[in-house]
């Protein structure tokens, strides 16, 4: 019973780990997408001016808040899958938080957009001008875009349940359920069997059980009287009669 309790434990951890990193996996295309974008601008950039360090605030902020989102969402993303392969509730905490703070800002991003609707004057002039590009795109597949982000709040959503159970199941200790199949007892009886006894020999002297008829005997065939020859056998010192 404890052994087969234990294996469905585990099962249920192995499956757990698994969607989680799976999920983990997904999302990553997103974060990988947004780092070779980056990369792409500043590459291009790069063909048509000259980049430097100083140049890159504030006017290539787009560029630089788009790498540090993908870079903060993939070091989040290996946290989790190392966390998750190593059965460490401390990494799991660690990715729990930074998940949850990542949601909240993405949460607060998402009601800024949608309560303030001159929110596009109040950001930086982006000199690459790929800002303009990507919201243009976003306009012309808005219901594409809006299905893609609910898919991606969703699998973090769903990820961030996945790593509070795995956490909670790695700091809550197992009870022991252990019955007596899954230790092998060497039993003992409980009488210890006793030496074999002595050997009694099976012929019996039938003469000491018989000693008045071996007497009466011996007094008629030689004429004894046996009053005479009467002594005290209590005591071994006494002399015999004469």
């Amino acid at each position: 019973m404890g052994r087969a309790r234990r294996s469905a434990g585990g099962g249920l951890h192995c499956c757990l780990a698994f969607l989680f990193k799976f999920l983990a996996f997904l999302q990553a295309f997103a974060a990988v997408s947004a780092l070779l974008y980056a990369a792409w601008i500043l590459s291009r950039w790069a063909r048509h001016h000259h980049l430097h360090l100083q140049d890159l605030l504030p006017d290539l902020w787009f560029v630089c808040a788009l790498m540090a989102a993908g870079l903060f969402y993939c070091l989040l993303l290996l946290a989790g899958c190392v966390a998750a392969e190593i059965n460490s509730p401390c990494f799991l905490c660690f990715y729990t938080i930074l998940a949850v703070v990542m949601m909240i800002l993405e949460a607060a991003l998402a009601a800024d957009l949608f309560f303030n609707k001159h929110w596009i004057q109040d950001l930086p002039y982006d000199r690459t001008g790929e800002l303009d590009n990507l919201l243009s795109f976003i306009q012309t597949n808005l219901d594409l875009c809006k299905w893609a982000a609910l898919a991606i709040v969703a699998t973090q959503a769903l990820s961030l349940l996945l790593a509070t159970i795995l956490r909670t199941i790695l700091s809550t200790p197992t009870a022991d359920y252990d019955s007596d199949e899954d230790f092998v007892v060497i039993r003992r009886p409980l009488l210890v069997a006793q030496g074999a006894p002595a050997y009694l020999p099976t012929t019996v002297d039938t003469r000491a059980f018989h000693p008045d008829l071996w007497s009466s005997r011996m007094r008629h065939k030689y004429g004894l009287n046996s009053s005479n020859y009467t002594y005290n056998t209590l005591d071994p010192n006494a002399p015999p009669p004469q």
